[in-house]
């Protein structure tokens, strides 16, 4: 997975596109969650530093192919001045005469932020004259968008494929972090799973079935594999689909060296709702009516055991429902055990890498993925359209 990299070309004084993952949340015209901005802050001033003149391009949200006051990236920008400490210049357009005007203007060293690539509905269908326009305004293409590099889109792949291409820091720390685990994982390999869809990570069921020597479910998908096996699990949340496919998934865990385990014991309720009367029960004794919304101490405190033996442990999704504090127990003692394994630790998906921040364990992983869905399909063995577009470096091997 060794891909070329800033730091494998002369980048000095030149222009420089990047592709940045800026998709961070907003409210009143802030950013609540700069965790984006900041690991894209590296490759930023990895180019800045060399006199380039870099030129940041990101989507926001969810725009229906025309501009949206509310997904501008002006919070961005100043988010990322702060950070940087020098100006940010932010544009109101993708491309166009006024983009090109601004870029001339540029001096080395100069930051420039792009408007909400998802603004201009070229992005999405990786239009060629779209790619052209953006094309122009650099020398050198830069990805470091992990998040984003399942997209075949103009700014993920159709900018490698006319101007020269390399990874950013960010897109390299990504590439390491998850494909060491299916390369060469130390040994044990504990894998935890949780999230509410088992449906959703049906092919990261498999791979891990295959690869690792252990795998830990919780969360809601914990429901299905329970009904599948024949509890009755009252008023807990299980789609019908998810029981078929852990059936299937418990009938290749016997014949495989990977052992996979399920909650022993289940923290329910009588209501989804903080302040529910909960009881804490075993797995064959949820009252009917009532929901399961965390694995219970002693589930937690087996999981926690298995990691602490662990060479290698990767986790995505939570053990319940961990923004309410009577339901976030099993997710928080998932997340200080992996903080001191003495094996190398990687974190990827959406909730465990905000409950890890929310604990402030961030900085105790090995490695957080910031990749989300593209990081489920990178594991599942999915060739992502970004990663492909960029050049090899064969002889560069992975660090750990």
């Amino acid at each position: 997975m060794a891909k070329k990299t800033v730091r494998d070309v002369d980048v000095a004084g030149k222009r420089v596109l990047v592709r940045v993952d800026f998709n961070v949340p907003l409210r009143d015209g802030r950013v609540t969650d700069d965790a984006r901005i900041r690991v894209a802050l590296p490759t930023i001033r990895y180019l800045s530093e060399r006199g380039c003149r870099v030129i940041l391009m990101s989507h926001l949200g969810r725009p229906k192919d025309a501009p949206d006051v509310a997904l501008r990236l002006d919070p961005v920008a100043m988010r990322l001045g702060q950070l940087l400490a020098i100006p940010i210049r932010k544009v109101s357009e993708l491309s166009g005469p006024g983009v090109a005007a601004a870029v001339a203007l540029m001096r080395p060293g100069d930051v420039l932020l792009l408007e909400n690539s998802r603004f201009d509905p070229r992005e999405k269908k990786n239009d060629p004259a779209l790619v052209r326009e953006l094309a122009g305004l650099g020398d050198l293409y830069v990805n470091d968008a992990f998040s984003v590099a399942h997209r075949a889109h103009a700014t993920t792949t159709g900018l490698a494929k006319i101007l020269p291409a390399v990874a950013g820091l960010q897109m390299e720390k990504e590439l390491e972090g998850l494909g060491g685990l299916l390369a060469a994982p130390r040994r044990p390999f504990v894998v935890v799973l949780g999230g509410v869809k088992v449906t959703d990570k049906i092919g990261v069921i498999e791979r891990f079935l295959d690869l690792a020597d252990r795998l830990l479910i919780g969360g809601a998908m914990s429901f299905a594999f329970l009904k599948a096996r024949g509890a009755a699990v009252g008023a807990s949340k299980v789609e019908d689909e998810g029981v078929v496919v852990a059936r299937e998934a418990l009938k290749k865990a016997e014949v495989s060296h990977c052992r996979l385990l399920l909650p022993t014991d289940v923290v329910v309720a009588d209501s989804f709702a903080e302040d529910a009367a909960t009881r804490v029960v075993a797995v064959d004794a949820i009252p009917e009516g009532w929901m399961g919304l965390d694995i219970g101490p002693e589930t937690s405190a087996a999981y926690a055991a298995a990691i602490s033996e662990a060479g290698e442990v990767f986790w995505n999704g939570p053990m319940g429902v961990f923004e309410m504090a009577a339901f976030a127990a099993g997710t928080q003692a998932v997340a200080e055990a992996m903080a001191v394994c003495p094996g190398v630790t990687v974190v990827g998906g959406g909730d465990s890498v905000a409950a890890v921040n929310k604990l402030g364990l961030a900085d105790k992983m090995d490695h957080v993925s910031m990749g989300g869905g593209a990081s489920l399909e990178f594991i599942e063995g999915a060739a992502l359209p970004g990663v492909v577009a960029l050049p090899d470096l064969p002889d560069k091997e992975p660090s750990r």
